[in-house]
C-alpha cells in the first residue's frame, strides 16, 4: 500500500497541538514537506526544528479574513506548490440553544467552515496552474450528524463543513483533486483534558470512561487519527474523493447503546 507523500508538500491547520501535531508528524515521517500553522510562534518554531529541514511554520488566526492567503502563500513561498492540505484547525465551545448567538456563531463558522473553504480555493487554484493532482484532507466530527445539546453552533459548522466535502469532491474529480473528511470522535488532546476539567472532571477523568461511549475503555489518540490522515492524503487512498470517513470505536447506527 503506497502512503508515502515524498516530494509533496502539505499545509496542516492547527499544527501546534493535538490531532493536528500528530498529522503533521506522521505526514512528515512519509517524506512530505510540511507547513505547520497555528498561533502561537514559540511552539510552531520549536516543532519545525524538531521534524527537520522540511518543516516550516506560519501565524494566522483563521476567523481573519486575510488568514488563509498567509498560511497558503508561506507555503508557496517555501515549497513552491501545495499538494496537500489538512484542514484540522477548528473550535468548540459549548453552546446550546439558549446561548447568545452573536457571541460564538461567527467565530466558530469563521474558523471551521470558512477558513477550510478558502484554504482549499487556494489549493485548487495551485494544483490547476501546475495542472497537477491534490488531496484535501477535512477533519471532521462525529457531530457533524446532529451533535449534541451542549455543541449545538460547533456541531453545525461540522455538518457546513461535511457538504463542502462532498461538494468539491463532486466537483473536482476531472482536476484530479481529492477531497475527504474524516468525521473523528472522541479523542484524547489537551484542549478535550481543559475542557472537561474547566467542567469540573477530576484529573483522572479520561481513565474511567463509560464504554458506551468508547468500547475499549479508552479515547482515541491523536496519533490514531493520523494514520487515517496519511491513509486519505496518500496516492493509497485514491480514486477515492468526496467520502466521509468515521474514525470511531463503533457505528454511527448503534450509539445508543446502553452500558451495562
Amino acid at each position: 500500500m503506497n502512503t508515502t507523500l515524498e516530494n509533496s508538500s502539505v499545509i496542516v491547520t492547527g499544527a501546534s497541538s493535538g490531532i493536528g501535531w500528530a498529522i503533521a508528524q506522521a505526514v512528515y515521517k512519509q517524506g512530505a514537506r510540511v507547513m505547520l500553522h497555528g498561533r502561537n510562534a514559540k511552539s510552531l518554531a520549536e516543532k519545525a526544528d524538531f521534524l527537520g529541514s522540511n518543516a516550516r511554520w506560519v501565524v494566522a488566526d483563521l476567523a481573519d479574513l486575510a488568514a488563509s492567503d498567509i498560511v497558503a502563500q508561506a507555503s508557496l513561498d517555501a515549497f513552491g506548490s501545495i499538494d496537500g492540505l489538512v484542514n484540522n484547525a477548528g473550535v468548540f465551545p459549548r453552546s446550546d440553544i439558549d446561548t447568545e448567538v452573536n457571541t460564538q456563531f461567527d467565530k466558530v463558522f469563521h474558523i471551521n467552515a470558512r477558513a477550510p473553504l478558502m484554504l482549499a480555493q487556494r489549493l485548487v487554484q495551485d494544483c490547476r496552474a501546475r495542472k497537477a493532482p491534490g488531496a484535501i484532507v477535512n477533519i471532521g466530527s462525529i457531530n457533524a450528524y446532529c451533535g449534541a445539546d451542549m455543541i449545538l453552533i460547533y456541531s453545525m459548522s461540522k455538518g457546513a463543513l461535511m457538504t463542502m466535502t462532498r461538494n468539491l469532491g463532486d466537483a473536482l474529480g476531472e482536476d484530479l483533486i481529492r477531497v475527504n473528511q474524516l468525521n473523528v470522535g472522541w479523542t484524547l488532546t489537551q484542549g478535550e483534558i481543559d475542557m472537561q476539567k474547566s467542567m469540573g472532571a477530576p484529573d483522572d477523568w479520561h481513565e474511567n470512561i463509560n464504554k458506551a461511549a468508547a468500547p475499549r475503555g479508552s479515547l482515541l489518540t491523536p496519533e490514531e487519527i493520523a494514520n487515517h490522515a496519511v491513509f486519505w492524503l496518500s496516492p493509497a487512498s485514491a480514486p477515492v474523493t468526496g467520502s466521509v470517513y468515521e474514525v470511531e470505536q463503533y457505528p454511527v447506527i448503534g450509539r445508543n447503546k446502553v452500558a451495562g
